[in-house]
């Protein structure tokens, strides 16, 4: 199934965000390069007067989690994962968010296009929500897909404790699965008793990838099975909320392809097994049962000399008729292969050093913005409004950084010097060790937005800074208008 282009309204939009790229003094190159990006996804939200109202508290509990033994846990309504939340393209999301926990906290809703004042960062468009108080977050999303939401204050701690939930925005007609999964993947720091480590940004973790736990979880269990019947065709959504785990899911030879990542259809679907899911990525995979009897082990393979399992699909029971149609696509992703040909516009080091507040700091390219209390005076980095950008991460750690954008997609180009073949736009890249990540992005929303490593330790050690979107006519960056 083609995936519904822009609409004209859309185009007409974005066109208008780029007074510039008739003009002569415009390269050529550029122009070739928005040209493609015109029909890559919606500009605006397009309310269609239906809003979705949820109640979410935030509170201290206990449940029976992992192996089933009881777990003091955080939790958004009681559960671990959060409430899943679904609404369609075109709906309004309306949350009431009241905080029970002992610390301030916000909702950033990871993936989703918000208005500026919608996005849960402190300091940047609205202060924390503190112990006892409540607030509204409203907005209509731009993308059908998968997307997820936690806290973006003391992030490393308080999504470990297990703060996270799943919005699905789905299509106005969604493709006929047989039926629609999610698996939310996870691992937790136990100790010997039984409960989560309450040692948070330690020198160990800083000093490596984050913090790595010693139980592996799906949707909070260690042994989730899917059960299917033969024919059955599913979508199954598979969503990072680890704090610094990256995943590589080996499907064991079932036929599994992924349609979209992080949110947005890909161009044309792939084989599954083996993408690098780092923390806040996800995949949505379209997914055949195999024939009756058959059980399959689903297993991380990153680390390949420690292999983990995490789910096994069971496919027992009379056969259902497999739904029949193409994979659901976007055809018009833009391919930019001449992306990497523009001037990059900011190189970002990524880096580390002794001192901060736990002895090690993050930095990109030299600063520390250490728990969002460096976003006043901060200069972030200037980008124009609907204009093509090429970015630069350039990691001179030994450490793996998952780099996150908010308020925008992008494309890889290269890594090292080399062209990519990306079919899909993302909002969070792998950086390994010592490689470089060229990016393509074309900013929409205007505001100030968030750019840091999604290993939460490393962002809370200061591996943060914004991206200052502003309008092509120069006015200074400001919060984006609902």
């Amino acid at each position: 199934m083609k995936h519904e282009a822009i609409t004209r309204a859309a185009l007409a939009v974005l066109l208008s965000l780029l007074p510039s790229c008739a003009t002569k003094q415009e390269p050529l190159l550029e122009q070739r390069l928005l040209a493609e990006f015109a029909e890559a996804y919606p500009t605006a939200s397009n309310p269609n007067g239906i809003v979705r109202s949820f109640d979410i508290t935030a509170a201290e509990v206990e449940l029976p989690l992992l192996d089933g033994k009881p777990l003091r846990v955080w939790t958004y309504n009681g559960q671990v994962p959060g409430p899943e939340l679904r609404v369609r393209l075109g709906e309004t999301v309306r949350v009431r968010f009241t905080n029970r926990l002992p610390q301030p906290t916000t909702i950033h809703w990871h993936g989703v296009r918000v208005p500026n004042d919608m996005d849960g960062v402190p300091t940047q468009s609205r202060p924390a929500i503190k112990p006892g108080e409540s607030f509204v977050y409203e907005f209509t999303p731009k993308d059908a897909g998968t997307f997820w939401f936690h806290p973006h204050i003391r992030s490393s701690e308080q999504v470990e404790r297990g703060l996270f939930g799943v919005l699905i925005v789905e299509d106005p007609a969604p493709p006929a699965y047989s039926r629609d999964v999610v698996w939310v993947v996870d691992d937790w720091l136990l100790g010997q008793d039984g409960q989560i480590v309450p040692a948070f940004n330690t020198r160990h973790d800083l000093a490596h990838d984050g913090r790595w736990g010693n139980h592996v979880t799906v949707n909070g269990r260690t042994n989730e099975v899917l059960a299917l019947r033969p024919g059955e065709r599913i979508r199954l959504r598979i969503v990072n909320v680890a704090n610094g785990r990256v995943f590589a899911p080996d499907f064991g030879g079932l036929a599994a392809k992924i349609v979209a990542v992080d949110g947005l259809y890909v161009r044309t679907s792939f084989d599954a097994s083996g993408f690098e899911l780092a923390p806040g990525n996800r995949i949505d995979v379209d997914l055949m049962a195999g024939s009756a009897g058959a059980a399959v082990s689903i297993e991380d393979r990153f680390l390949r000399s420690r292999p983990r399992r995490l789910a096994e699909i069971r496919v027992a029971g009379d056969p259902v008729e497999t739904p029949r149609f193409e994979p659901p696509t976007r055809r018009t992703v833009p391919a930019w292969t001449a992306g990497s040909e523009v001037p990059v516009h900011a190189e970002l080091a990524l880096d580390a050093r002794r001192g901060g507040p736990f002895g090690i700091e993050w930095t990109i390219n030299g600063v520390a913005f250490q728990g969002h209390e460096s976003a006043t005076g901060h200069t972030g980095i200037p980008l124009v409004q609907g204009q093509f950008n090429h970015l630069r991460f350039a990691n001179h750690s030994a450490r793996l950084h998952p780099i996150h954008l908010h308020g925008m997609f992008f494309r890889v180009l290269t890594r090292n010097g080399r062209a990519v073949e990306e079919p899909f736009f993302r909002d969070t890249v792998l950086v390994h060790p010592r490689e470089t990540v060229d990016v393509g992005v074309v900013p929409v929303d205007e505001g100030s937005w968030m750019l840091h490593c999604h290993i939460l330790e490393h962002a809370e050690a200061g591996m943060m800074t914004m991206l200052e979107v502003g309008s092509a006519n120069g006015a200074t960056p400001g919060h984006t208008k609902h």
